[in-house]
């Protein structure tokens, strides 16, 4: 096996395939507090960032014009505050180009009057702009509030000039109210305040500090008091917590800092909805609402390596609500849990839902280290993985309606994602019945998991214009992205071919992976899976090179911070679930870490010949706490500690490409 990894590596430094080095035109550089910085020089630009609190999400499309002038339109959602009809989409929305420095006047002139020159732009989780109009150096600094329905504007005006100015915060009011026919409950109010209205004497190099408030609310609905500076202080806290667990210490700076930008998006939308914390994709178009793939595929299974609560919790109901949809004529789960968990959509028919859901809740459930969490989700794990055995044809394999593009490209009877999911799943719950003591059905998953593999290749193997790999679906002729599946699921059996056809031109552009060869289309998940499926197969050095390049992309181009759904379709949205998949790269690939137990998992690193070692702190899976440092003595082995509470408690030792098993805790 250990041969078989390096005649993959050694292939794939010799490819003609390489990563670009610069596609795009670069804009950011890095701040302080794991954010980046965009110093206007002149260059024109825009760009848009969604931003996300338990009762609000905001969409900022921002940017400098040629005069150096800030610019900001705010696509606001409220997703609890429901539209009729009350279906995926019926999230109240309004973009609003409501401006709080349209109520400031120095010494009785409009400051908006003045010519505005913008100095930088700063995203860690905020929006800040800092920027000069006249005397006067202005701070804005935007981000949903952590609690209420409100976005938040806090503004600094220093005086910068050598005489006392005064300073007029207008007491400007705006509001709308919907029509009352439209919305569920009734009619909503949307109002901007600024609370700290009033004339202020400003000494030079003396400053005063406004908020403005931008609330969404039911028109019977009272919202407690909402202060800008306590509210800044909350959301500050709130990145910290994200940022402080599940820390990513390499030599990479762009990879570490694309990896703490992926925590604060894959965390921060969530919504307190009627039936609880509701993890969400965003995107000014599915809010309130869970999938199976976004949510309980891609995202969840992250979630328990951060130990953020709260993220778990909606994981939990994400997988409840699915549940409340198993049924005994078999028939397919719903593709979402929609409109606050009262409604589902199932119009995409089956997708191969159930496979989607019985892999990501038994990974889920072993990374979580919860024994009632495990025994809750069994249930539906199980149900899950009889209703992909049902729906095996004659060759073996899983069939469905579609996979999750819903039609937009062919998928045939039979897809190679679907059968990779279900045999992933089945491993997966192969451990966790040995966990909660059912080990006649934890060697029955494993024969079939062992059944199932031997089907996929016999099945899905094809040599497609040269390349010993996957079709996607019988009769399917064209290179497809998705042929990564089975390498992030473990199975290497056509691992080189594989990834040469995933690196070719064919595939491979400046934006990651096409969909489908000869076409324009991509969507960063697919990208996503591949990179950690060239990790987990050992191409490390390729696969460096592919994720140095996807992420100085992402993160320091045009469209920044973080990973995208898809182009064209969506216009490049940040929806969440996508930077859960980039920070799977490096916990599932770069680290190799797969939970096989409650208190168990195995860690099979890649470390890249050039970095002496890397760390990755604070895991937080298995219930537990703990590093995990990975680096390469003078005799080139690779040794792999773990950490805590300051203490080395074990350590292994091996080659390249090795694999250990370690508990967690005693």
């Amino acid at each position: 096996m250990r041969l078989f990894f390096a005649t993959i590596s050694i292939f794939l430094l010799c490819s003609t395939a390489t990563a670009q080095t610069d596609p795009q035109e670069r804009f950011w550089d890095f701040s302080k507090n794991d954010g980046i910085t965009w110093t206007f020089d002149g260059r024109a630009h825009k760009d848009h960032i969604e931003m996300s609190g338990k009762r609000v999400s905001v969409v900022l499309r921002y940017g400098v014009n040629q005069k150096g002038n800030f610019e900001c339109g705010k696509g606001m959602v409220w997703p609890m505050l429901r539209t009729i009809p009350n279906n995926t989409h019926a999230s109240l929305q309004k973009y609003l180009e409501w401006d709080p420095l349209d109520a400031v006047k120095v010494n009785g002139e409009n400051l908006q009057d003045s010519l505005e020159k913008v100095k930088n732009i700063t995203l860690d989780g905020m929006l800040t702009v800092e920027s000069y109009i006249n005397n006067i150096f202005v701070r804005r600094i935007l981000f949903p509030s952590t609690e209420q329905p409100a976005l938040i504007e806090v503004y600094q005006l220093k005086n910068t000039s050598d005489a006392p100015m005064s300073i007029e915060i207008g007491d400007t009011h705006h509001a709308m109210t919907t029509p009352e026919d439209a919305g569920v409950y009734g009619a909503y109010l949307i109002e901007q305040e600024i609370p700290e209205k009033g004339v202020y004497q400003v000494a030079p190099n003396d400053s005063i500090t406004f908020s403005s408030i931008l609330t969404g609310r039911k028109m019977d609905e009272l919202l407690p008091p909402i202060n800008g500076k306590i509210e800044i202080d909350k959301r500050k806290a709130l990145v910290r917590l994200w940022l402080d667990n599940l820390v990513l210490e390499t030599p990479d700076e762009e990879i570490n800092r694309m990896f703490s930008f992926s925590k604060i998006r894959s965390q921060e939308s969530i919504f307190q909805t009627k039936s609880g914390p509701m993890h969400s994709p965003g995107g000014e178009a599915y809010y309130a609402a869970v999938w199976a793939n976004d949510q309980a595929e891609y995202a969840n299974p992250f979630f328990p390596f951060t130990g953020y609560q709260y993220a778990m919790e909606s994981a939990m109901l994400c997988y409840r609500l699915f549940a409340g949809y198993m049924n005994d004529g078999w028939e397919a789960l719903p593709s979402s849990v929609i409109s606050e968990g009262i409604d589902c959509f199932s119009s995409a028919g089956d997708r191969g839902d159930a496979a989607m859901i019985a892999y990501g809740a038994a990974r889920y459930a072993l990374a979580s280290g919860n024994m009632e969490d495990a025994k809750a989700l069994w249930p539906l794990i199980t149900w899950c993985l009889e209703y992909c055995r049902r729906h095996l044809n004659g060759d073996g394999v899983v069939t469905s309606d579609s996979d999750e593009l819903e039609g937009r490209f062919p998928s045939g009877e039979a897809n190679l994602c679907t059968s990779s999911l279900y045999y992933d799943a089945l491993v997966s719950s192969s451990y966790l019945a040995k966990e909660i003591g059912e080990k006649s059905i934890s060697k029955s998953y494993k024969r079939q998991a062992d059944s199932l593999k031997a089907c996929i290749d016999t099945y899905f193997h094809a040599d497609m214009d040269g390349f010993d790999t996957y079709r996607y679906y019988k009769g399917n002729t064209l290179l497809r992205a998705w042929i990564c599946i089975p390498l992030s699921m473990g199975i290497y059996d056509r691992a080189q071919g594989t990834l040469e056809a995933l690196f070719s031109s064919r595939l491979w552009t400046e934006n990651g992976l096409l969909t489908q060869e000869n076409d324009k289309t991509f969507w960063d998940r697919s990208t996503l899976y591949a990179l950690r499926s060239a990790f987990m197969a050992g191409a490390t050095r390729r696969a460096l090179d592919f994720l140095s390049y996807y992420s100085r992309t992402r993160l320091l181009c045009s469209h920044v911070p973080y990973a995208i759904e898809a182009w064209p379709e969506g216009g490049q949205r940040h929806l969440s679930a996508e930077s859960a998949l980039y920070a799977r790269i490096i916990t599932e690939g770069l680290f190799g870490i797969r939970p096989t137990g409650l208190n168990t998992f195995t860690v099979s690193p890649r470390l890249p010949k050039e970095w002496p070692e890397m760390t990755l702190r604070h895991i937080r899976i298995c219930n537990s706490d703990f590093d995990i440092r990975v680096l390469r003595n003078e005799r080139q082995e690779i040794i792999v500690q773990l950490w805590s509470d300051g203490k080395m408690r074990s350590q292994k030792k091996g080659t390249d490409n090795l694999s250990f098993k370690i508990k967690s805790h005693d």
